[in-house]
């Protein structure tokens, strides 16, 4: 991971942490001929932080490939066990302070934080990741049709399934994750509305380790295999990971979620299990963003990513999976209603 930590003196776990695999910061200002001023891209991590195969690292794919592409610093922060608000609000503002530009809060955890450290940073363009609450002109509420890719998912696994049982694992039991159980339940049932689904979430509330304990995911997992599904999809962050091992490790299939999770290595000893993940290109997001400012137009308002504009999808990487024509042939279907607007996929299950 190149991000710096160099350039912020924090103070422990109050303020999070840089990533431990931090280096120089790069003094680069942009591109040539580019009249951007900012020191580079300020990014803070969700619960689970960086290296939970998810949602976090599909983030840093974002800022990495933009600080390359662009020639610019940046640093990521980890976040702090069992912090506050007030300690999100500090970690924004200091990035800000330091001259980071775009600064981005990963996770809808950071509304509160996005909006106070904005209206004391008029002058940096902040964004929020799954979250469309905040309303500044210096703010970009960066959120995704989830509820479509998950339908995908839905249609994957009620062709894959072969006893018509399935499984959802939801992180943590709040509207967002809901979106993901619609659209799975949703795909599901226009296969065949006599498949049985089991659906379980891992927590009430994020602080209580529904998005960062695998082990939850596995025990979730491993209930519902033994109830009888043969197909699970999680929506789980890090706890997701344990999900996937679960179901790799009884040989059955697992369907991932926010990255291509076929493709990452701390679960390469199971992808061969994995059958697709309904991925949203959270990476493209903090791409797309940093691009606007880098470019001295800087984006703002709700930006609102779907199928049509490639953010969100269901990812083919498994060649197991991609021998499945019929199951693909389903996929591509759906897909194509969804963007045509023949299927509208619910966001409330």
């Amino acid at each position: 991971m190149t991000a710096a930590f160099a350039v912020l003196a924090l103070a422990a776990a109050g303020c999070g942490e840089t990533s431990n695999e931090a280096s120089r910061d790069d003094s680069s200002k942009g591109p040539a001929g580019s009249s951007y001023k900012g020191k580079g891209i300020g990014l803070a991590y969700d619960i689970g932080g960086q290296g939970d195969q998810s949602f976090n690292d599909a983030a840093y794919a974002g800022y990495s490939k933009a600080r390359k592409e662009f020639k610019i610093g940046g640093v990521d922060m980890e976040p702090g066990d069992g912090e506050s608000s007030a300690d999100k609000v500090q970690r924004l503002e200091q990035l800000a302070r330091q001259g980071y530009d775009p600064v981005i809060g990963v996770g809808f955890v950071y509304a509160p934080a996005v909006e106070a450290a904005a209206k004391k940073f008029p002058d940096t363009t902040f964004g929020i990741i799954d979250d469309n609450t905040v309303k500044a002109d210096n703010v970009a509420d960066l959120v995704f049709h989830e509820e479509q890719g998950s339908y995908l998912a839905g249609v994957a696994a009620a062709k894959a399934t072969k006893v018509k049982h399935v499984g959802f694992v939801g992180g943590v039991d709040i509207p967002l994750i809901h979106k993901f159980e619609a659209g799975f339940v949703q795909g599901v049932k226009s296969v065949d509305p006599k498949i049985k689904i089991e659906k379980r979430y891992l927590t009430e509330k994020p602080e209580e380790g529904g998005f960062s304990s695998p082990d939850k995911g596995q025990n979730a997992a491993s209930g519902q295999i033994e109830a009888g599904a043969d197909v699970i999809y999680h929506a789980a962050g890090l706890s997701g990971q344990g999900v996937i091992q679960e179901a790799g490790s009884q040989k059955k299939w697992a369907i991932g979620v926010d990255s291509d999770q076929y493709k990452q290595k701390a679960l390469a000893k199971y992808k061969d299990h994995i059958l697709g993940s309904a991925f949203k290109d959270v990476g493209g997001a903090v791409y797309d963003l940093t691009k606007s400012v880098v470019e001295g137009k800087p984006m703002k308002g709700e930006q609102r990513y779907d199928l049509k504009s490639g953010r969100v999808g269901f990812s083919d990487s498994n060649p197991k999976y991609r021998e499945m024509k019929d199951v693909v042939a389903a996929v591509e279907k759906a897909e194509k209603d969804i963007i045509g607007g023949k299927v509208e996929v619910k966001i409330v299950p």
